[in-house]
């Protein structure tokens, strides 16, 4: 599955993944004030077998599919990795 990252220049480490690149239709106004501009970091292939540093693959896969969109947000200190 491909994906587009974006970062947030607004929230330090919160990352957009995106399911088609610069289709930001199915994502909440909301969530796209808060964002600010996104700006293109990364392009991706995920699959069940692919590592990601912070995240559950299959939960950004599940989400791509069922809703266009992920939010990465920044660790929570002190939590887990």
């Amino acid at each position: 599955m491909f994906c587009v990252i974006y970062k947030s220049l607004k929230k330090a480490d919160t990352y957009l993944y995106l399911a088609t690149p610069e289709d930001f239709s199915r994502v909440p106004e909301t969530l796209l004030s808060m964002f600010g501009e996104p700006v293109p970091v990364m392009e991706l292939e995920l699959s069940p077998e692919r590592r990601l540093a912070r995240e559950d693959v299959g939960k950004v896969m599940e989400a791509l599919r069922e809703q266009g969109w992920y939010l990465q947000m920044p660790p929570t200190p002190g939590a887990p990795h």
